[in-house]
């Protein structure tokens, strides 16, 4: 098995697990290895050094930047894993569905959907508070 540390042209940090180079290759040239933040298949290869296991003593762990970018990443999906456990999915219908709770025409509660752009700032304008959360593609279907 070979674990290669990837990047995405948005430079999210990620790692993939492969059967070999030649399998990651193949993989990345049918354009299957995608960003499990962003879903972008821009994907290349970060330089990494082989462990090696040379001796008892334990080695310190190293903060840096990598590991900082992975906690920042890692609160991420937690506070998207949050939102859609505990919003409805109206879908396209985000924008209508907002301003009928808003305006009280529909009973208060947490939603999510799509909405364009200029949806979204119709929305602030109106002093309606929404936030845009990019969803991975992997937490919008079953989960495995």
């Amino acid at each position: 098995m070979k674990v290669l540390n990837l990047q995405c042209s948005l430079h999210h940090a990620f790692e993939g697990w492969f059967g070999s180079e030649d399998g990651f290759q193949e993989q990345l040239s049918r354009g299957l290895v995608e960003c499990p933040i962003c879903g972008d298949v821009g994907v290349s290869k970060m330089p990494s050094a082989p462990r090696l296991n040379l001796g008892a003593a334990e080695p310190q762990p190293k903060r840096d930047v990598m590991t900082a970018d992975a906690n920042v990443q890692a609160e991420w999906l937690k506070l998207v894993r949050h939102v859609m456990a505990n919003t409805e999915d109206v879908g396209e219908q985000f924008a209508e569905e907002a301003r009928r709770i808003h305006y009280g025409e529909s009973e208060e509660r947490g939603i999510r959907g799509q909405a364009s752009r200029e949806e979204t700032e119709a929305l602030l304008e109106e002093g309606i508070g929404v936030l845009p959360l990019p969803v991975p593609k992997g937490l919008k279907g079953p989960l495995q």
